[in-house]
């Protein structure tokens, strides 16, 4: 009984004094059925398993909500959309406290379907803004974070929409605009043709507009390209058809976590950052889905030639070129705003107004 109490006894010093970097490292996925947490989560946990790194996925309301974890402890690990953590580093703390870890080939596409047979691209969804009802999934959800990236880089066009409201879910955001005169839905996922979201849109006679424009292409982080205008797949081919598929804009799939200097622990800090290495070393077809329909369909999915997105470009700075003047008049007006509004302020100097988001190329490093 001694020598079993001693052994114990040792065997709890020992678990006492192992680091504290033992425990696993949170990933923050998104929904509970979505890709992120069912499909590259794993793929992700397995190879960090294997590296001998504990880790766990957890469930969350998308890219803004794991950037808000990930605010709170560095040691956690996010997935997100490039867009939304330019537009949102400033909220928690500035672009510094983070790392981004991986930048794949791995894109979610921007999708703006309409019942409108008026409205077929992003120029005339700009010229048309003032006048349009947008409906968006939940505002924490990164599709609402999207649009506000759209609206800030393009103040003149989509940026002057006043009517917007928010739908419980995406399938909600599109039966309203599908149901509804002069609405659009705007939403992101990746291009998967088997998502019943896609059947919706035919069966509520809607389609789908390019999320193609110079502007949206122009966009940059360090260097980095936001948006990438791909051809993804919609529908799947049928015994006579060879299935749908619609250009739009795409922006990468990306993983992220804290500073290692902003952890105290020194054991947990060393094992953050082996961490970090590990998943910065690892190989991009090893983190994509192993098998299945979707796996298959990001293979289908594929970037446009600079010639090919050109046309859609053309299409919709076309309808932009029609209302001018109507922007030209919206410049002037926000102009006055801006001098009205500092008219009684000796100390101030008007500036013109902004064209897109002033520290977007300090964005995430």
């Amino acid at each position: 009984m001694r020598n079993i109490a001693l052994l114990t006894s040792t065997i709890l010093s020992l678990a006492a004094s192992l680091p504290a970097s033992s425990a696993e490292f949170t990933i923050n996925t998104g929904g509970d059925n979505g890709a992120y947490h069912s499909q590259f989560c794993p793929a992700l946990g397995k190879r960090l398993s294997e590296a001998g790194i504990k880790s766990a996925c957890k469930p969350s309301d998308g890219t803004t909500e794991n950037m808000q974890r990930t605010a709170d402890g560095a040691d956690q690990l996010g997935y997100g959309q490039l867009d939304v953590l330019a537009l949102k580093a400033k909220e928690f703390g500035g672009a510094s406290n983070f790392q981004r870890l991986r930048i794949d080939d791995v894109r979610e596409c921007i999708f703006a379907v309409t019942k409108d047979k008026a409205i077929s691209s992003y120029g005339e969804v700009a010229v048309r803004s003032d006048e349009l009802r947008f409906v968006l999934p939940p505002e924490r959800s990164g599709s609402a974070a999207t649009f506000d990236y759209l609206k800030a880089i393009d103040p003149y066009g989509v940026g002057r929409a006043a009517d917007v409201i928010h739908a419980a879910n995406t399938d909600e955001a599109i039966k309203i605009a599908l149901n509804s005169e002069n609405s659009v839905a705007l939403f992101v996922q990746f291009p998967d043709p088997d998502n019943p979201r896609f059947k919706l849109i035919r069966e509520k006679g809607g389609h789908i507009i390019p999320v193609i424009d110079r502007t949206i292409l122009s966009q940059r982080i360090d260097g980095l390209h936001v948006y990438f205008p791909q051809e993804t797949q919609v529908e799947n081919p049928g015994w006579i058809s060879s299935g749908t598929k619609v250009v739009t804009a795409c922006t990468p799939l990306v993983v992220f976590t804290g500073q290692s200097n902003a952890i105290t622990d020194e054991a947990r800090r060393h094992e953050h950052e082996r961490m970090a290495k590990t998943v910065q070393g690892l190989r991009g077809d090893v983190l994509m889905p192993e098998e299945g329909i979707f796996a298959t369909v990001l293979k289908r999915t594929r970037e446009l030639t600079a010639t090919g997105a050109e046309k859609f470009v053309a299409i919709s700075e076309k309808a932009r070129e029609k209302a001018a003047p109507l922007f030209e008049k919206a410049r002037e007006a926000a102009r006055k705003a801006v001098q009205g509004g500092h008219a009684t302020d000796k100390q101030s100097h008007p500036a013109e107004p902004p064209t897109g988001p002033a520290d977007l190329k300090e964005s995430v490093r």
